[in-house]
């Protein structure tokens, strides 16, 4: 067996188990990223919907004083 085969089939060897595991390693990383923009996603979210709660009920008061004008 010439040399030149025999390095070649050990490097495509050691190629492809290094590409496996590097798309292993990128695809829990992009899975990662996803959960965290889930996450913060949720937190906005939460924060959103703290604001609308306050916004109602300043609305609320501001009807009960419009309401008392008339």
């Amino acid at each position: 067996m010439s040399p030149i085969v025999y390095f070649s089939t050990i490097g495509l060897l050691l190629g492809t188990i290094v590409i496996v595991f590097a798309m292993k390693y990128i695809s829990a990383a992009r899975v990662a990223q996803a959960r965290i923009a889930g996450d913060d996603a949720a937190a906005v979210l939460g924060g959103i919907r703290a604001d609308l709660s306050e916004i109602k009920t300043r609305l609320a008061v501001v009807e009960k004083i419009l309401k008392e004008v008339e």
